[in-house]
């Protein structure tokens, strides 16, 4: 293994994300066995299951990706951390997580399938985080491959500021290397595994190619720089030297709106191609914003800045917690500034505790390596630290510092868990609560009326793997309940109200009155609670408990008994009595005024939707379109794919869409696939309402 480098221009913190399938697993087995870390390439699906980043049981499996997973890599003196990501939209938030705290990214295409919807949604990801990126084009090497057809897909449904930097030499089985646009040199391989690149000349038949290829990157390029321009536009391409051409090209991407695309065979040689393009053009901590990153202080609200050095204070984020089998807890952080290091005492910025720093552990998949610290720029892992949660900021106890968390969606799908055997019954509760630590969109409650434990999370799959971890890793088996929808509540219209709690049993008795103004609040917006009292009618010490009545009861729900989202409550009017009134008075008040206005404006009901997206042969189409009809989809648009495959999108009610995936591939004879994701909520038909409305209330 190479040695460390402090050398913060030399660190890369990247992300390997893609569509399910695409080969993102793969290309990072390659990439660790092209760097040295491994002695042969494990298969990701097949007999050996042996992939390093796939560690988990489920992963080897089943062939996917569940858990981001750190890798740490050395490739021409630069220090690579490497993050493995899921595609499967289900866990879409390790995705989110990681990028939050990475540098840049690969993006991985499927070479057959172009691009694809959960392509789409890591892209979105990484625009709203600000990710530089490249792309490679896998599989171009197998039947249906096709790299030039899959450049076109992301020039359509992604940017046109995408452009080749490699072309492959060969269509098909045939590929056999690349030729690459920088130095115009070809490199070639005679089968995929081959230990090193032989470096030629370009073959003759794509030579013109090469050349047009060339001039179009150069122009591109000098964009970056006016100087530049202005020698491109007085002395021709010729004048631009590599180094110029390479700088230029750097500079547009971590600028973050331009995309070099490569392509080939993930598992082979010429991942070093793509390891190259990783440590020539992808920004190091010290490019993204000059290298400094921008909080608050949690003691004053005022802005902080950071700078990427070991001698300013301590500022990281934590953005993964994992159990380790061996281990226990780790916490993965990224330090932004300063330096972390054993038996040094660190503050969690949102709770204000501080604790010791007992081990620190640099990351190999599933191995590990003790290291004295972590410093600014790094990426690594604390073991053991009790108070700490997904996107806490670690910092210095002296500089506390607040860094932007990070957010996730509501899960939308709920089922109801119990043990098979009632012993279990602690232990399934306390597997449960490590789980939900672990992933920010698994929920885990205890429903008040029936005593049931209710688990929350993004998708069927994704709930199907929490009860088999429960299984493997706590010993638990489970009986489940069917699937249900996270259904919302919200208002219309506005309206006013009166809560009055008055209870008179001898003795001190108890008063609270409140007048509260319920409307809609903008979709997304939650709750907001406005305090506009004039005059000490309702005295300071009585809002809050008049707010947290309202809250109690909105969580609660007032139509169906689903959370009231997206409102605001305005406090604006209300009496006291010097000596009944009380706090608890004035809390029933709130709730009171809660009931009584939200059935006044016009109360509705929300569901999830989701966004499908279907591909299937033609044949299939017609049935496909009409069984979506018929579960209350809208169709959005339909495009065609290559290979004669068509592509339906259609927005559809979650309620739904359970067991939707086997419907499917009944309905195809296997030949049909689809991807989903969370769209948002939306008002559910009347008719279908007073169902839900009817069904959930004679549940109770």
């Amino acid at each position: 293994m190479a040695t460390d480098t402090k050398d913060l221009s030399k660190f890369r913190n990247i992300g390997i994300i893609a569509h399910i399938d695409a080969g993102k697993t793969t290309t990072s087995e390659a990439i660790l066995y092209r760097t040295g870390l491994k002695h042969k390439i494990d298969l990701v699906k097949g007999d050996t299951g042996g992939a390093t980043t796939d560690w988990m049981d489920q992963e080897k499996e089943r062939g996917i990706t569940i858990t981001s997973a750190a890798v740490t890599a050395y490739w021409k003196g630069c220090h690579i951390n490497i993050i493995d990501t899921p595609g499967h939209i289900d866990f879409t938030a390790e995705v989110e997580r990681s990028l939050r705290v990475l540098d840049g990214a690969v993006v991985v295409f499927d070479g057959k399938m172009g691009v694809e919807a959960q392509s789409e949604t890591v892209w979105r990801q990484a625009t709203k985080y600000g990710v530089p990126r490249i792309c490679f084009i896998n599989k171009i090497n197998q039947i249906g491959g096709d790299f030039y057809k899959s450049l076109d897909s992301i020039h359509k449904r992604l940017s046109k500021n995408a452009v080749a930097i490699h072309l492959p030499i060969g269509f098909e089985k045939d590929i056999c290397g690349v030729v690459d646009l920088v130095d115009m040199k070809a490199y070639t391989y005679k089968d995929y595994a081959d230990h090193e690149l032989t470096v030629g000349e370009i073959p003759a038949d794509m030579l013109e190619k090469a050349k047009n290829a060339r001039s179009m990157l150069i122009e591109e390029a000098v964009q970056a720089d006016e100087k530049l321009m202005e020698k491109f536009f007085n002395e021709g391409e010729e004048a631009i030297s590599e180094a110029e051409l390479k700088a230029a090209l750097r500079k547009r991407i971590i600028d973050g709106d331009f995309y070099l695309v490569t392509g080939g065979d993930g598992r082979g040689v010429i991942v070093e191609k793509v390891l190259d393009l990783i440590a020539d053009y992808l920004p190091s901590p010290l490019d993204r914003d000059q290298g400094k990153i921008v909080g608050t202080n949690p003691k004053t609200g005022d802005e902080e800045i950071r700078e990427a050095k070991n001698e300013e204070p301590l500022a990281a984020l934590a953005f993964k917690i994992a159990t380790d089998p061996f281990v226990g807890k780790l916490i993965f952080v990224r330090v932004y500034s300063g330096k972390l290091t054993t038996g040094s005492t660190i503050m969690n910025a949102s709770t204000r505790n501080k604790e010791r720093v007992g081990r620190l552990v640099r990351m190999f998949a599933d191995k590990r390596e003790d290291i004295t610290e972590i410093t600014a720029g790094d990426i690594a892992a604390i073991v053991g630290l009790k108070d700490c949660t997904t996107g806490t900021t670690l910092c210095d106890p002296m500089k506390p510092i607040h860094l932007e968390s990070i957010e996730f969606p509501e899960p939308p799908v709920s089922i109801a868990v119990e043990p098979k055997t009632k012993s279990d019954q602690e232990k399934m509760d306390l597997g449960l609560s490590k789980l939900a630590e672990e992933d920010p969109t698994f929920r885990v409650r205890t429903d008040e009326e029936t005593g049931q434990t209710i688990i929350s999370g993004m998708g069927e799959l994704h709930l199907e793997i929490i009860i088999d971890r429960l299984k493997r890793e706590h010993g638990v088996e489970c009986n489940t309940g069917a699937p249900q929808v996270a259904y919302r509540e919200t208002i219309r219209a506005t309206a006013e109200a009166q809560g009055k709690y008055i209870k008179q049993t001898g003795g001190r008795g108890q008063y609270g009155d409140a007048w509260i103004k319920f409307e809609p609040n903008e979709p997304g917006k939650g709750f907001e609670f406005i305090d506009q009292i004039k005059g000490g009618v309702v005295p300071l010490e009585f809002r809050k408990p008049v707010r947290e009545g309202v809250e109690e009861t909105l969580n609660g729900g007032v139509i169906a008994g689903y959370p009231v989202v997206d409102i605001k409550a305005t406090l604006y009017d209300g009496s006291y009595h010097d000596v009944d009134s009380s706090e608890l008075a004035f809390h029933m008040a709130g709730a009171l005024a809660t009931r009584d206005g939200i059935k006044k404006a016009r109360p509705v009901l929300l569901e999830p939707v989701m966004k499908l997206e279907a591909t299937t042969p033609e044949e299939f189409m017609g049935d496909i379109i009409g069984d979506l009809n018929s579960r209350r989809g809208r169709i959005d648009k339909m495009e065609d794919l290559s290979g004669g495959a068509k592509l339906i999108v259609a927005y559809v009610p979650l309620a739904n869409l359970f067991g939707y995936t086997s419907d499917l591939r009944s309905m195809s004879q296997g030949r049909a696939a689809s991807t989903m994701e969370l769209f948002g909520y939306e008002e559910v038909p009347p008719n279908v309402a007073q169902e839900i409305i009817e069904k959930r209330n004679a549940g109770k």
